[in-house]
C-alpha cells in the first residue's frame, strides 16, 4: 500500500462522479434520482478512502507523506506534486466528509437542476482536496482559484433573491486578493527557481522581499478567512447560499485562508511575519470583539451564524501568529472545529428553513414542544460553537488563549471577551426560536427531524464529542508537523537577530 496514489485517488475519483452523472439519460425523475445516488456513492467512498490516510499516516515525522510527483514543465521547473503532513491531513479529511453530507443534506431540498447541482459539488470537492494536497505553487493556486468557479455557480443559481449579487461580490473580492498571490508565486518562482513547495520552505527569501511577499498573500488570505474589515462578502453569501453551499463555504472554504497563512506565510517569510503579527493581532481583536456585537443584532439565523464565523476565524489567526505549538495547533483544532461545528449549525437552520421558508428569528420560537429532538441536537451544537468543556470548541479555544498568553497577555485578554460575546448571542438566539410558548399557529403542525436528517448530524455530533473529550489522536497527527514549523520560524528569526548584533 506504500506506493497506492492515495491523494490522486482521493482528488480525482469525484471526477469520475462526474463523468457518470453526465452520462445518465432518461426521463427527468430517472436523470435526478441516479444524479443524486451516484453523488452520495462516489462522495462516500471517496470519504471512505481518504480516511485510509489517517490510518497509514506517520505521526512521528513532520515530512510529507504520501507524495507523487511527475514533472509537469520541465523548463519552469513545474510539476503535479501531491503530499500532506500532520498540517493538513485532517483538511482532506473534513472536505470530504462534509461533502457526503452535502449531498445528503441537498436530496429532498434541492429540485431544480439536481444533475448540474451534483456536479458542482464533485467538482468542488476535487478542488479543495487538491488544494490541500498541492505541493507546488502553481498547482496549489490552480486548485486555490478553481474552487471560485463551482461556489460561484451553487450561490448563483441555486441561491437566495439576491444570489447573483452575493456570488460576485464573493467572486470579486476573492479575485482582487489573488493576483497579488499570483503575482508573490511568479517572483518567488523566478527568485528561486522552483515551484515546489518542500524546497520553497528551505529556501531563504531576501529580508527587503519577505514583505512584499508577506503582503501578497496576505490580500488573498485575509479575504479567505475573513478578516475584518475584508469580511462584508461573507453574511452575503451565507444568506443568499442553499444550505448545503452554507456548510462548505464555513466548513472548508474558511480554511483556505488559515492553512495558507500556516503553509506558507509563516515558514516562507518568517521575519516579515514577526514584522507584522502586530497588525494580525489588531485585526484579529477588532474581528473577535466587533463582529461578536454585530451578530447579537441580527435577525437572521444565517447572518447570525456568519458573523460568530467571523469571530471564531479571528482566534485562528491569532492563534496562528502567536507563532508557538499550542497557539498553532489550538488554530488547527479551532479550524476543524469550526468546520464541523458551523456546518452542523447551518443545517440546523436548514432543517427549519426547509419546512417554514423563513430564516428569520422572529418566525419562531417554542420549537422545542414540537421539535424535541431537534431542539438537542441545537443545544449541543450551539454550546460546542460557544466553547463548552467536553466538545470540540473548547479544546481550539483554551490551547489559542494559552498560546496567545505566553506571546501576548493583552492579546489573550482581549481575546477572552470574544467568549463572553459568544455566548450571548448564540444562547440568545437558542432561547428566541427553542424556548417559550409556542404561540404562532404556523408552527403548531411543524414535523420533528427525520431520519435522514439525523444520519446527517450523527457523525458530527460524534466529531464534536470526540475531539472535545478525547483530542490526544488529532494533537498527535499534527504535533512534530507543528514543533517542526514554530522550531524552524523561531530559528530564521534569530539567526535574523544575530546577523542584526554582529553588523551592529
Amino acid at each position: 500500500m506504500a506506493n497506492f496514489p492515495w491523494l490522486s485517488v482521493i482528488t480525482f475519483a469525484p471526477l469520475v462522479g462526474v463523468f457518470f452523472i453526465l452520462l445518465i439519460r432518461g426521463d427527468e425523475e430517472i436523470v435526478v434520482r441516479n444524479a443524486r445516488w451516484v453523488a452520495l456513492w462516489v462522495s462516500l467512498i471517496t470519504f471512505f478512502v481518504s480516511i485510509g490516510i489517517w490510518i497509514n499516516f506517520d505521526n512521528s515525522t513532520a515530512a510529507f507523506q504520501f507524495e507523487e510527483k511527475a514533472v509537469w514543465m520541465p523548463g519552469l521547473g513545474l510539476a503535479y506534486h501531491m503530499g500532506i503532513d500532520g498540517i493538513s491531513m485532517f483538511f482532506v479529511l473534513l472536505s470530504t466528509l462534509l461533502t457526503v453530507l452535502c449531498v445528503g443534506a441537498s436530496w429532498i431540498t434541492i429540485t431544480d437542476r439536481v444533475k448540474e447541482y451534483m456536479i458542482a459539488f464533485l467538482v468542488l470537492e476535487t478542488l479543495m482536496v487538491g488544494m490541500f494536497s498541492a505541493l507546488d505553487l502553481i498547482l496549489f493556486y490552480v486548485f486555490f482559484e478553481g474552487v471560485l468557479i463551482p461556489m460561484f455557480l451553487i450561490i448563483g443559481v441555486w441561491g437566495g433573491p439576491r444570489r447573483n449579487y452575493a456570488a460576485y461580490k464573493l467572486f470579486l473580492y476573492t479575485l482582487a486578493g489573488s493576483v497579488l498571490m499570483l503575482l508573490a508565486i511568479l517572483v518567488m518562482v523566478v527568485q528561486s527557481g522552483t515551484a515546489d513547495i518542500p524546497t520553497l520552505l528551505k529556501h531563504n527569501f531576501p529580508v527587503g522581499l519577505q514583505p512584499w511577499l508577506w503582503l501578497a498573500f496576505f490580500a488573498s488570505f485575509a479575504v479567505k478567512v475573513p478578516m475584518w474589515p475584508v469580511h462584508t462578502w461573507l453574511p452575503d453569501a451565507h444568506v443568499e447560499a442553499p444550505t448545503a453551499g452554507s456548510v462548505i463555504l464555513a466548513g472548508v472554504l474558511l480554511k483556505f485562508g488559515g492553512y495558507g497563512f500556516l503553509r506558507f506565510s509563516l515558514p516562507m517569510f518568517p521575519l516579515a511575519s514577526a514584522d507584522f503579527t502586530p497588525l494580525i493581532y489588531g485585526l484579529s481583536i477588532v474581528a473577535v470583539i466587533y463582529t461578536s456585537l454585530v451578530a447579537l443584532a441580527q435577525e437572521d439565523m444565517k447572518k447570525l451564524i456568519a458573523y460568530s464565523s467571523v469571530a471564531h476565524m479571528g482566534f485562528v489567526t491569532i492563534g496562528t501568529f502567536a507563532a508557538n505549538v499550542q497557539g498553532i495547533e489550538g488554530a488547527i483544532i479551532q479550524m476543524l472545529s469550526h468546520g464541523v461545528v458551523s456546518a452542523a449549525l447551518f443545517l440546523v437552520v436548514g432543517v427549519v428553513y426547509d419546512r417554514m421558508h423563513s430564516r428569520d428569528i422572529e418566525t419562531y420560537g417554542g420549537l422545542v414542544h414540537r421539535m424535541p429532538a431537534y431542539a438537542v441536537f441545537f443545544m449541543i451544537f450551539m454550546l460546542a460553537s460557544v466553547g463548552l468543556p467536553g466538545t470540540s470548541g473548547f479544546v481550539g479555544e483554551f490551547l489559542i488563549l494559552v498560546g496567545a498568553f505566553k506571546a501576548n497577555s493583552w492579546v489573550a485578554f482581549f481575546a477572552a471577551t470574544g467568549l463572553i460575546l459568544g455566548a450571548a448571542y448564540m444562547l440568545y438566539l437558542y432561547r428566541r426560536v427553542i424556548f417559550g410558548e409556542l404561540t404562532k399557529d404556523n408552527l403548531k403542525s411543524i414535523l420533528d427531524i427525520s431520519p435522514r436528517e439525523i444520519a446527517i448530524f450523527a457523525p458530527l455530533l460524534a466529531i464534536v464529542f470526540v475531539m472535545g473529550i478525547y483530542p490526544a489522536p488529532f494533537l498527535d497527527v499534527m504535533h512534530v508537523s507543528v514543533a517542526n514549523l514554530v522550531q524552524q520560524y523561531q530559528s530564521a528569526l534569530a539567526a535574523a537577530q544575530n546577523v542584526i548584533v554582529v553588523t551592529k
